[in-house]
């Protein structure tokens, strides 16, 4: 072959040895592709091969051919041997493979083409497979009367079409997709299959889910062997945000394929795709390239007997070359471009919500229509067709261009001058619809005018009776023998259909309070479809679906005037037939309904009660006894009166912010159930007197915080808690059995990180699980295996420390930044705990429970703001912050929109490619922006940005119209709150916060500074939130930052402009040197036109800014150190206070993420090592201190720990017991070297752009500043 040469070599022993040497150059014979293997020439199968081993196998043979060769050419005894590649010992598949990675790219696609069986082939053909089968005409009777059952003449024609073009070598030049939709066993996966069966082995499967997300960047690996026909049986394009790569992918367009480890490379994707689903494509907008490339097939309904089924299955094999055949002769009859004017109508009105409203009002805008008129419009168009999210005018305004074939600014018509006008309406983009008028008349999927349906036969076995007049059924379920096949439907009857049977029933009532066709029939639009009839009144509709998933867990309610019915035990479907539809009864994968709302905090046993008021209250919050708004809070109201007036105490004052929003989600009474919510007495007598007591359970109250902590080993489980009280015990639990658990789960614990480990443990063992299993579970929880939780679990805790601490650090960092004991186990996770051990093991978990309640009360002002944001959100304390606020802003909508916007609009020149940003020729960062000019500078202005994120938030409009005002108002009630504004306070959030106005205001105030930071990091978090509308592909480039960022570098520009010296900008802070009052003012103002307040927050009279994070400055209240260097407390102490020394000035505080700290006191050769931790306070000592080495074990190797080299260390504890037990000071242990070099270095940062000792001393002497991030400075007075 052409891609190597066999060369000959003599040995040190005389044999000579035969061996490949590969040649650098194009190869007819090799292909290289991504720097690794691609295929080999074949010969004798006249295929490529795409086997790397194959390569072997035909130099191997070529060698052992020479190697005989030249054993019969030679006349003496050396002997001649062959250094063959599938011996690895011979080192040459390893140059093989380098040679690969060096050679360069050489490749043409493979397998572009169909070869059948009677296609013949060589090199030029590029095929490395053929199929099974030969192209010709034959008998298609199975496969005629099969696709003739499940589709319609014209549907069929589709698939055959694009099977067609296929054949015919023509797909991969037309980009069409096509989307087979409709219920389950309609015929989808039949059509499929043989699609399957036909392109074996130019097949592959797709997942559009990943297609369409930003976050997989390996999405398009499946199409590496160039597959023909790429297939995905139960597909979802119904939520998909970005079809970029699909639409690219359906173009046949060049693009990068990513594989797993290997390099990347462009090439173009040849596949035709298949898809099937339940349901409608998302079509976001006219400008949506799915319109002009989707094919959509519906199949009919009808199906064949399942004997007659399986026989033409197995009937359709035989026939693949005539299919095959047939199709490609429908393509050449009908031509390649025959679809090229096809618009997926059906597909447009289930998704775009703005084509069925320009649909809706084209006569009223045809002649021409302001863009204030068209909005006008839309908005009650919205408001009557129940459109959850309106678009923005901005977008709308776009929108509508693509209706149009002009768009005014300024336009006159006769005398009157209009701004925003559009003219020449496009009324082609609905002649379509002209053509096809069945589904003009079936605007919702649902024409309802036929007199027997799909539910009459599924149910005609079904036990059913006729209605009494009462209209109640007259006898009971055990002694009717009637069945609905009996009975006339068209008369009020019972029926009780299958437990798997569920229905959608909507009764959404108009203004005037009654039932309301239209708005149902619209509702009932945005549901798959399936059979579907009028109910009893004419007005309402009841959808009719098959449930996969678990019944019992399914919610009564789907939102306001919709309810899921469910049929267990003795239930019955009410039912009179008068219009259904003629569509079979579609199936709902699990999860595809709303599920009964969870209990969320194990209550606490005070008193059952109790108990069963509050389950009472949660059932009528779920509509389970009233079916309406108001009714369920005239009941609540009720029971609590009654629980008032008897002797029961209790206490549902958490509840509160739940029952709010309840009642605000009534759509004609929202007044009246506000009134009801004032009058609920939400505690008892008792304990609005204080007198309040529950009985102890084993010595604890249950208003008492257990503190826990666990650990586990293959051996054991341990649980240490102790009640929170000053001198109380803590108790250990070893390998308690689930009894204990139970008991345990009755008191309000509170741990640290429990809400992500301790707690499933603990729950695994309730449940019964054993010790091992625990341990196993402890494994994969500690691996991050999201599998490996439990729902339940997270909510076994009353609250987790570490989840609404504000500073997020481990519990080991916090023992040694409060000075707490603090001790570390270093026998190994994985090995059992011998007894000698135990312990050690015990003393150690207590320690941490210890800890667990030191820090909880450390951090009071945190905890505090926990407890009041979860009463204003409605929740528990045991919710985490990200919960709590997002409920306040998005209540129980669960998918809301995020609105991302191109900020290129608003800042021309930005943009944003493959995950990076540039904006005026400057990197603008992805969590803000930074700029740094060191040096040394005086009269130095620090003006900050007050909120920034939360008010680019604002600005962007980023979570629509509503939300975003709430979001607002969150932020205004912080800032009505800090200027002590309590009426104007008391407005906002529909008065949620009134009751919270009277009590500790600096803990509201810093909960919604808590509320208000979390939301940015939702909106830019790489996993689903609300606030990024449940997908991060939302909000690629992070915009809430970057909209900050952009002006930041538009204001330094600004600022430089005239004059001012921009030093350093951090995020929303920028420092100006020699500012003068115009500056700061122009600063003042810039920043309001975008919506920014800046703050004066200091003005510094000399500042070293000695890189991006780290600098010294000086004003009037003293020095600020910003970055380690400085902050280093002898290096501070030295610089700026000139006190005498302490110990703690020389204590080194270390942590490592991977690997475990070590003094080693021995040497190289015999080590004597002490385990410290992942945590320490270390001390540089001298010979007389006793030190080691600080050293880290990481991946069973010892390496110095960073910055500890060339110096002894030694625990702060130990030094000070050394000193005490020798009666001596501590500091004569210790080496000052190692803190005077920091100093040294400090000094020498500093020295690099003036004179340190002038600098700390206040003078002023002249000199420059160095070069900046972003270019060379000028020359400035230091």
């Amino acid at each position: 072959m052409d891609f190597y040469s066999l060369r000959t070599r003599k040995r040190k022993n005389g044999t000579i040895a035969v061996y490949p040497d590969y040649r650098v150059g194009r190869s007819n014979d090799l292909m290289v592709r991504g720097k690794s293997f691609y295929a080999v020439w074949d010969e004798e199968k006249g295929l490529w091969s795409r086997d790397e081993y194959d390569v072997a196998r035909f130099v191997d043979a070529d060698i052992l051919k020479t190697v005989e060769e030249l054993r019969k050419e030679t006349d003496d005894d050396t002997p001649i041997v062959g250094e063959l590649l599938s011996d690895f010992s011979s080192g040459h598949w390893m140059k093989f493979q380098s040679f690969l990675k060096n050679v360069g790219d050489c490749s043409i696609d493979l397998d572009s083409s169909l070869v059948f069986a009677n296609t013949p082939t060589s090199r030029a053909t590029y095929a490395s497979r053929r199929l099974p089968y030969a192209l010709e005409v034959g008998d298609i009777s199975a496969y005629d009367e099969l696709m003739a059952t499940l589709y319609d003449p014209d549907e069929r024609t589709k698939i055959e079409w694009c099977i067609g073009s296929i054949v015919e070598g023509a797909s991969r030049d037309i980009q069409k997709f096509i989307v087979l939709y409709g219920s389950a066993g309609a015929g989808k996966s039949t059509v499929l299959n043989i699609v399957q069966q036909l392109f074996a082995g130019y097949c592959t499967t797709f997942d559009a889910k990943a297609l369409g997300s930003s976050q997989n960047a390996f999405a398009t690996e499946v199409f590496r062997t160039n597959p023909l026909v790429a297939i995905q049986h139960d597909g979802d394009l119904s939520r998909i945000e970005d079809n970029t790569k699909l639409n690219s992918i359906i173009s046949h367009e060049e693009m990068i394929m990513n594989e797993k480890y290997k390099a990347s490379y462009s090439a173009r994707a040849n596949a035709f795709l298949w898809m099937a689903t339940n349901r409608p494509v998302k079509i976001t907008d006219a400008k949506s390239g799915i319109i002009r490339r989707l094919i959509d097939v519906t199949p009919s309904g009808r199906r064949l007997p399942a004997e007659d089924y399986l026989a033409i299955q197995k009937r359709v094999p035989e026939e693949l070359g005539a299919i095959a055949h047939h199709c490609r002769e429908v393509f050449r009859s009908m031509g390649a471009h025959y679809y090229d004017p096809y618009r997926p109508t059906e597909m447009i009105l289930k998704t775009d919500v703005f084509y069925n409203f320009v649909e809706d009002v084209q006569f009223d805008i045809q002649d021409g229509v302001s863009l204030q008129r068209a909005y006008d419009l839309y908005k009650k168009y919205c408001d009557e067709a129940l459109v959850e999210y309106r678009m923005p005018k901005y977008r709308f305004r776009e929108e509508l261009k693509n209706y149009f074939r002009e768009f005014h600014e300024r336009y006159r018509d006769g005398d009157e001058r209009i701004r925003n006008y559009y003219t020449g309406f496009r009324d082609d983009k609905f002649n379509g619809r002209e053509k096809t008028p069945e589904l003009a008349k079936e605007k919702y999927w649902l024409s309802l005018d036929e007199e027997k349906g799909a539910l009459d036969d599924i149910l005609a076995d079904r036990p059913a009776q006729y209605a009494g007049e009462d209209g109640n059924p007259t006898t009971k379920w055990d002694d009717v023998g009637t069945t609905l096949k009996e009975l006339d439907p068209h008369r009020l009857h019972f029926v009780r259909p299958p437990l798997d049977h569920v229905v959608i029933d909507l009764d959404i009532r108009g203004e005037n309070g009654e039932k309301d066709r239209a708005l149902n029939l619209e509702a009932a639009s945005r549901f798959p479809p399936t059979y579907a009839e009028f109910s009893k009144s004419g007005a309402g509709v009841h959808l009719h679906y098959v449930y996969s998933g678990d019944i019992s867990e399914l919610s009564p309610e789907y939102s306001e005037g919709i309810e899921i019915k469910t049929f267990r035990g003795r239930a019955s479907l009410r039912r009179m037939l008068n219009g259904c539809n003629s569509m079979p009864v579609a199936t709902l994968s699990s999860g595809a309904l709303p599920r009964k709302e969870k209990k969320q905090v194990l209550d606490q046993a005070q008193v059952k009660s109790e108990r069963a008021l509050r389950e009472l209250i949660i059932r009528n919050l779920r509509k389970e006894i009233h079916p309406a708004t108001k009714p369920s809070m005239d009941f609540i109201e009720k029971i609590l009166n009654d629980a008032y007036n008897s002797d029961l105490s209790y206490d549902v004052s958490d509840m509160r912010g739940k029952i709010m929003w309840f009642a605000m989600q009534s759509t004609n009474q929202k007044e009246e159930c506000l009134k009801i919510l004032t009058r609920l007495k939400m505690r008892s007598k008792d304990v609005e007197k204080g007198e309040y007591a529950s009985k102890p359970i084993e010595n604890t109250s249950t208003d008492d915080i257990v503190f826990f902590d666990i650990e586990v080993y293959p051996n054991l489980l341990l649980v240490c808690w102790m009640v929170d009280r000053d001198g109380a015990e803590v108790v250990p639990m070893v390998n308690p059995p689930k009894e204990e658990i139970e008991r345990l789960l009755q008191k309000k614990l509170v741990g640290f990180n429990n809400r992500k480990y301790d707690n499933h443990v603990i729950y695994a063992r309730y449940l019964g699980e054993s010790v091992s299993s625990c341990y196993r579970l402890s494994q994969r929880l500690v691996h991050n295996d999201r599998n490996a939780t439990f729902i339940e679990a997270y909510n076994l805790s009353y609250t987790d420390v570490y989840d609404f601490s504000t500073k997020k650090q481990s519990l080991k960092a916090w023992e040694i930044e409060l000075g707490l004991p603090h001790k570390e186990m270093d026998h190994p996770w994985d090995e059992p705990v011998p007894d000698d051990i135990l312990p050690h093991v015990i003393e150690y978990c207590a320690n941490d429970v210890r800890a667990t309640r030191e820090v909880f009360h450390h951090l009071e002002a945190d905890w505090e703001a926990r407890q009041v944001l979860a009463k204003v959100a409605g929740l528990t304390v045991n919710h985490t912050t990200n919960q709590c606020t997002q409920q306040i802003i998005f209540g129980n909508d669960r998918r809301p929109v995020f609105h991302h916007r191109d900020l290129s609009k608003d800042f021309p020149g930005y943009e944003f490619s493959y995950g990076k940003s540039s904006y005026r020729g400057e990197d603008p960062g992805e969590g803000g922006y930074v700029h740094a000019k060191p040096g040394i500078y005086r009269n130095v202005a620090l003006l900050d940005i007050a909120s920034m994120h939360p008010h680019s938030l604002i600005a962007l409009n980023a979570f629509g119209d509503t939300y975003t005002a709430r979001f607002k108002a969150i932020v205004d009630a912080r800032i009505a709150i800090k200027h002590g504004d309590m009426v104007a306070a008391g407005k906002v959030l529909d008065g949620a916060l009134k009751p919270f106005l009277e009590g500790d205001l600096k803990a509201l105030a810093y909960s919604l500074k808590i509320a208000i930071n979390s939301v940015y990091g939702l909106t830019s978090a790489r996993f689903p939130t609300r606030c990024n509308g449940m997908d991060p592909a939302n909000n690629p480039d992070n915009i809430v930052a970057k909209r900050g960022a952009l002006f930041m570098i538009d204001l330094k520009h600004a600022v430089e402009e005239r004059g001012g010296i921009v030093v350093h900008i951090k995020t929303d802070s920028i420092k100006i040197a020699d500012a003068t009052p115009e500056i700061i003012e122009f600063v003042n103002d810039y920043g309001r036109k975008w919506g920014y307040t800046f703050e004066h927050e200091t003005t510094y009279d000399r500042i070293c800014l000695v890189n991006r994070a780290v600098y010294l400055a000086h004003d009037k209240t003293g020095w600020h150190a910003t970055g380690a260097q400085f902050q280093q407390p002898y290096v501070y102490n030295h610089l700026c206070e000139g006190r005498p020394d302490r110990l703690e000035d020389f204590v080194e505080k270390k942590q490592v993420l991977k690997g475990t700290f070590y003094i080693d006191h021995g040497t190289e050769e015999a080590p004597d090592r002490r385990f410290v931790g992942r945590v320490g306070e270390f001390i540089p000592v001298n010979e007389e201190g006793g030190g080691g080495a600080l050293v880290v074990k990481r991946d069973e190797k010892f390496v110095s720990a960073s910055g500890a080299k060339g110096y002894l260390w030694e625990e702060r504890a130990v030094v000070e017991r050394y000193a005490n037990e020798s009666e001596r000071d501590p500091m004569s242990f210790v080496d000052r070297r190692y803190a005077e070099k920091l100093l040294d270095d400090a000094y020498a940062a500093i020295s690099k752009y003036g004179d340190a000792e002038e600098f700390i001393n206040g003078e002023r002497k002249e000199t420059t500043c160095a070069d900046t991030d972003s270019g060379t400075s000028s020359g400035t007075p230091s």
